[in-house]
């Protein structure tokens, strides 16, 4: 147990860790040069245009589709060029060899090529020219490299598979049997339709997407993350068990505006980690829980990352409804989290932090308060029918003129450009990935395969919606292991979703259902880089640490299947009553669920009692008044019988 009558330590405790190092192990977006002289002044002149660009047209009015998207591009591989070396094995401290200076320019002119000739290429649309068809494929090849840079190989190599598929459709089984295309047709659709590179994907990322992680940016400059640090260390740290309580609250806010799960783990859990570990958190436990609470961030509204910007243009409905739809799933994960760290540090009889070693509340308010006037300023924005777009460009204007509130938040010019330059960096990922995924789409528009999958999927399972949602489920997971949120979203969406809507599930509920498990994957062994991040902080045993987080996040997993089968949690058709009623037994639900993974409610509960939960959990979990009320028992009597015996042990 940590003495409370000393300074806590966990600063002193992060600084033996190399942040930078964690991050390039499980952030591939963090393996950039390191830049020096000329070069570095180049590559943040060229962030901060990125950033002006978009903030300009975003404010002002947009270019067409296809050139905001070009645009888009050229400032994003030529930069991806300019940042990260071939290899990652290269040392970091190298300057730009000339090859990449040379991959960059021709970056710009693959992408710029649609600017300049757009309204000949109209003209001639569906008969591309030789010029037209050596662009596109120079288009698809500084695309595939750059992604492979600041990704992986996964994504490029799907993408590589779906051209391949385009070409050699006659060659295929008869389940995946088409055509085939020419090479000419499959580069005229991929990078001269709007249906390839240059599709919905990359539409979203020039637009809603940027200006979100612009503002994340800005807000960042202002002092927010600290503040947020701060303010649940003022809210939560007193009670029991109060780090971890502390990490739920600040990541899960944090999480939100990053859209990261890495980054933000080693962001917040550079603070909260080593705070847990000192009142008497397990290492692994303490890592865990910065994960799961850094990578629900992502499904926490309002802004929940690139994905939501995403299902919206693709369900053709106002952002809002997305955020709308995702409250109640956002607050039985991060109620599942709260409560599992209770149990768990009631368990071990941990203390809160004396208040003498908190910030004070109300000062805290008012002197730094304002700083969440930009978020509540994007919600009113949203709620009163502006555009995601427009919302944004005003929130980040209400941060500029907030910040000068007080000295130590103002932005004053050196540090908004700092803002600008992060901004683009921070960018340049999702882009990457959501052209790549264009390719992957354009594919599925192209020969049809989205639909055969589909009745593939439904005839493995036998028509069973179970099977179709667990079949689902791990597709979902598999890919995430390898691909960004954004992009695992994108191509679940297009390849694992219809065999849902075939099924009959309401669409809303189809891509959230794919959208939950994408961001899942960050917590999944064997690949869950979220977690293995948080064991970095915390000198953890990874798979341990992993094994926890699946544990913890364990709500996450059964939720989905839930609002599947009673829509009403996405607000599809609610009707208060049963609305209601749905989400008060799902609360308990969830705390039944706690006291299986965590094994402790009042005192220690014995294997049968844990089973038991889970099985009331359950029931209380899916819809139905018969259910309900099993559930119900159970949870009465496990809770008479763990009072009775914690009354014995005292």
């Amino acid at each position: 147990m940590a003495d409370f009558n000393t300074p806590l330590s966990p600063q002193r405790e992060s600084k033996l860790i190399d942040i930078e190092d964690l991050m390039r192990r499980y952030d591939t977006e963090a393996r950039f040069r390191v830049l020096r002289g000329w070069q570095s002044k180049l590559v943040t002149i060229i962030a901060i245009a990125m950033s002006c660009f978009h903030f300009y047209t975003s404010g002002f009015g947009l270019l067409l589709a296809q050139k905001q998207g070009a645009v888009h591009l050229a400032f994003t591989l030529c930069l991806v060029y300019l940042l990260y070396p071939i290899s990652s094995k290269i040392s970091k401290s190298r300057g730009i060899p000339i090859y990449d200076f040379i991959l960059a320019g021709l970056s710009i002119a693959a992408s710029m090529y649609l600017v300049v000739f757009f309204d000949d290429l109209i003209t001639r649309a569906g008969l591309p020219n030789n010029m037209d068809l050596f662009m596109g494929l120079l288009m698809i090849f500084v695309l595939l490299e750059a992604t492979r840079r600041i990704s992986n190989p996964v994504l490029p190599c799907l993408a590589i598979t779906a051209l391949l598929y385009c070409y050699f459709g006659r060659s295929m089984p008869s389940l995946l049997v088409h055509r085939g295309f020419s090479v000419s047709r499959i580069i005229n659709h991929m990078y001269l339709g709007t249906e390839g590179i240059f599709g919905a994907p990359i539409e979203v990322s020039s637009t809603f997407v940027f200006m979100f992680i612009l503002f994340g940016a800005v807000l960042e400059k202002t002092g927010l993350g600290k503040f947020i640090i701060d303010l649940s260390l003022a809210l939560a740290g007193w009670s029991v068990g109060g780090p971890a309580k502390v990490a739920v609250v600040s990541s899960g806010l944090m999480g939100t505006v990053s859209g990261s799960s890495v980054a933000n783990v080693c962001t917040t859990g550079m603070f909260t980690i080593p705070l847990m570990k000192s009142v008497g958190y397990e290492p692994h436990f303490a890592a865990a829980v910065e994960a799961v609470a850094s990578t629900g961030g992502q499904i926490m509204p309002p802004v929940m990352g690139a994905a939501a910007f995403i299902m919206a243009q693709i369900l053709g409905v106002p952002y809002m409804e997305i955020v709308l739809a995702a409250i109640v799933p956002a607050l039985l994960y991060y109620f599942a989290v709260m409560v599992q760290v209770h149990f768990e540090a009631t368990r071990l009889g941990l203390r809160g932090i004396s208040f003498s070693q908190l910030p004070p509340l109300l000062p805290l308010i008012k002197s730094k308060g304002f700083l969440l006037i930009p978020l509540i300023a994007i919600i009113y924005f949203l709620l009163a029918g502006y555009t995601p777009l427009k919302a944004a460009f005003n929130g980040i204007l209400v941060s500029f003129a907030l910040s000068w509130l007080n000295k130590e938040t103002r932005l004053s010019l050196p540090r908004i450009c700092d803002a600008f330059e992060a901004g683009a960096r921070g960018a340049i990922g999702v882009a990457c990935a959501c052209g790549t995924v264009g390719i992957i789409v354009g594919m599925g528009t192209l020969t049809g395969l989205a639909l055969r999958i589909a009745t593939a999927v439904i005839t493995l399972a036998g028509g069973s919606k179970i099977l179709t949602l667990f079949f689902t489920m791990l597709a979902s997971l598999l890919l995430g292991m390898g691909l960004p949120t954004t992009a695992n979203f994108i191509v679940t969406s297009t390849m694992a979703a219809p065999a849902l809507l075939m099924l009959g599930v309401p669409a809303k509920a189809a891509y959230m259902f794919v959208f939950y498990f994408g961001i899942a994957a960050d917590l999944t062994p064997p690949v869950a880089l979220a977690a293995y991040a948080g064991s970095g902080i915390a000198g953890s045993d990874p798979m341990k640490t992993g094994i926890t987080a699946f544990k913890l996040a364990l709500a996450g997993f059964l939720v989905p299947y839930i609002y599947v089968y009673n829509p009403m949690l996405l607000f599809i058709d609610a009707k208060t009553i049963p609305l209601l009623q749905a989400i008060l037994t799902a609360l308990l639900g969830v705390c039944l669920l706690a006291m299986f993974t965590i094994g402790y409610f009042k005192a220690h509960i014995s294997w049968i009692l844990r089973f038991a939960a889970l099985g009331g959990a359950l029931c209380l979990l899916i819809p139905g008044t018969i259910t309900d009320v099993i559930g119900l028992s159970i949870l009465t009597i496990i809770y008479l019988i763990q009072k009775n015996k914690a009354q014995k042990i005292s």
